[in-house]
């Protein structure tokens, strides 16, 4: 009898870490994309805006900044969810995921570096035109890229497997996010050499070559993918364990393997509630990323290269939540792990707002004490991402996980869409200024906190898992 057959026998499971890394670099080329687009796209945009209405105050075209964000987030809503139930409809010879993940990754990586090409020659119709290919075809790789991972992992190890998919994604963000560093926005924008018809800012390879590693090494983890993983081989190799997994997963009700039967209704009651707070972290989350770089470049007179330190101090808190969040949740369920990552994330805000108005901030520099904050928030949020969207696919069969992972996403990109115009209109008010970003982040945090609470917590102790060296084990 094999080994994994032998394991079997026993009742446990063990998560195959070789595996699990590689289809993580499908998440390494998701948040590599996103990293960068996120913290340079609204910039883009401001600068774009405020030259085509001749505005010099950055804070009155925000609302046109958070439209245009929303919009991208609009069609994400749409999308995710047809790719999501299309891939698990298709059936080829290279899986059903894999044709979705390699085709929108190689049209995004042509047409990612077009937008700043577009911007440095100030076509505001050509950027948004290439924002919004970029967007439809992440949007086809995206939903299918996360659906592999609970493909070939059974039920009561994807908290894990989550964490260690997340780790890659935050090893392609906090990339994205050094090159930002190097090639600083706020010194290309305070560069003018003046020109009548087109902006002269800087050279447009600062702007140009982020954009083009991240294309590159999109193209390079899609390719590492594709030729690792045989999804249909894969699938057979854990077709048991999958089955045997659904006898101790963490549903209201319990689901076959196969079940294509309706959903009951403490299943899909357990489903709203978890998307439903989900909204309203995403809401909190994409707030404070969509304009955290005119925060600091408009809000405090500071560089770009201050938020690229800020998003690599939060990646640091989230890599350490995404190898403990799972035997956090193993140790206190799934559900009170993520109680406790939101009240942390609520926590860093409510010191962030107290701060801001009793110390402040020097010379637009940034104080220690908001890179500690950043940290904690980084690590609470890890605790509900890495935990949250197992939950969701836990209360599906396996032919469904497509368009569970589409439901999943479709709440996150419906706050994406609404927290951008949202909190770009709220910028409009009179005596409102840039500090009402963690304000209204930690309003949103509170609400997901109070909506999560009634989720009902169906965790099954009695689940086994390999300990010790024999969790490596994956022969």
């Amino acid at each position: 009898m094999s080994s994994q057959n032998v394991e079997a026998a026993k009742g446990g499971f063990r998560l195959n870490y070789k595996r699990t890394f590689i289809i993580g670099f499908a998440f390494f080329g998701i948040l590599l994309l996103w990293q960068v687009y996120d913290l340079w796209c609204p910039p883009f945009l401001t600068e774009l805006f405020k030259k085509a209405f001749s505005i010099t105050d950055e804070k009155q075209v925000q609302y046109l900044v958070g439209i245009m964000m929303a919009i991208d987030n609009l069609a994400a809503l749409i999308l995710l969810p047809i790719f999501g139930k299309l891939s698990d409809r298709t059936h080829t010879k290279i899986g059903k995921r894999m044709p979705y993940i390699l085709v929108g990754t190689f049209v995004c990586a042509v047409a990612f570096p077009f937008i700043p090409l577009f911007f440095h020659y100030n076509n505001v119709a050509g950027t948004i035109i290439m924002m919004a290919i970029v967007v439809l075809f992440a949007m086809m790789y995206r939903n299918p890229a996360v659906a592999l991972m609970p493909d070939m992992t059974p039920k009561p190890l994807r908290s894990k497997a989550n964490g260690i998919i997340n780790i890659m994604g935050y090893i392609g963000g906090a990339f994205a996010t050094v090159v930002g560093m190097v090639f600083v926005l706020s010194q290309y924008l305070g560069t003018q050499a003046g020109s009548e018809t087109k902006w002269a800012y800087g050279n447009v390879w600062a702007v140009e070559l982020p954009f083009i590693i991240a294309s590159v090494l999109m193209v390079v983890s899609a390719i590492v993918l594709f030729f690792s993983i045989n999804e249909n081989k894969v699938a057979e190799e854990v077709k048991d364990d999958m089955a045997r997994a659904e006898e101790v997963s963490e549903a209201a009700d319990k689901i076959s393997v196969d079940d294509e039967a309706p959903m009951t209704k403490a299943n899909k009651i357990m489903l709203f509630l978890i998307l439903g707070a989900e909204f309203f972290w995403f809401m909190a989350d994409n707030g404070v990323s969509t304009f955290l770089n005119n925060y600091i470049i408009y809000g405090l007179n500071g560089s770009s290269a201050s938020t690229s330190l800020l998003t690599i101090i939060g990646g640091v808190g989230s890599v350490v939540g995404f190898v403990f969040g799972g035997t956090i949740a193993e140790k206190i369920s799934r559900k009170y792990t993520v109680i406790a990552g939101l009240a942390l994330t609520l926590l860093s805000y409510a010191v962030w707002i107290l701060l801001t108005f009793t110390v402040g901030f020097t010379g637009g520099k940034l104080p220690m004490w908001l890179l500690v904050l950043w940290f904690v928030k980084g690590f609470g949020m890890s605790l509900v991402h890495v935990n949250s969207y197992p939950m969701v696919v836990e209360l599906c069969s396996s032919k469904k996980i497509g368009a569970f992972t589409g439901y999943y996403y479709a709440s996150s990109m419906a706050a994406q869409t609404i927290t951008p115009v949202l909190l770009g209109t709220l910028l409009l008010v009179p005596d409102f200024d840039w500090f009402l970003l963690p304000i209204y982040a930690g309003i949103c945090i509170a609400a997901a906190l109070v909506v999560f609470t009634f989720v009902k917590n169906a965790a099954n102790k009695k689940t086994e898992f390999k300990k010790g060296l024999e969790a490596l084990d994956n022969d």
